[in-house]
């Protein structure tokens, strides 16, 4: 996965690039998947004066009043992990093709499709030969309240 990261901040009142890299730091969580963490934010409004690289900001998904910008690469044959966050996630598929399963039905996305993820189970699945990547927003949100029965 090659991607560039510029981050632009000011010196002396004047807007500047203060990082500009191709990401080395991409690590694997589970077999043909990795990610990384581009920029989070710790609360809102955001300090956009603060000096720290936002990406060794120490908030996980849901942490309240957290954001996150995640890369992430689902190979062929990713190891599944059904999941939920407690966040609003907004995704962009880059690159690839992959299959999102939900408990009803699946849904299949390409690059350019976008995908607004409300705190749903859901599980990644790449049935193709090239790789997905997917650049993800997660803005904290209240857990999901499941209906009484």
């Amino acid at each position: 996965m090659q991607v560039r990261r510029v981050v632009t901040g000011h010196d002396d009142g004047r807007a500047v690039v203060k990082i500009d890299q191709i990401v080395d730091y991409a690590h694997s969580l589970r077999p043909n998947h990795s990610s990384f963490v581009a920029w989070a934010t710790d609360g809102h409004p955001i300090d956009n004066s603060d000096p720290e690289d936002g990406r060794f900001k120490s908030v996980v998904n849901g942490t309240p009043g957290s954001t996150i910008l995640r890369v992430v690469e689902y190979r062929p044959g990713v190891v599944s992990r059904r999941h939920r966050t407690n966040s609003l996630d907004y995704a962009i598929v880059m690159s690839g093709e992959i299959d999102m399963e939900l408990d009803e039905g699946e849904v299949h996305l390409k690059a350019g499709d976008i995908l607004i993820q409300r705190g749903t189970i859901h599980n990644w699945i790449n049935r193709g030969s090239e790789p997905c990547v997917i650049a993800f927003v997660l803005i904290a949100a209240n857990p999901v309240l499941e209906a009484q029965g």
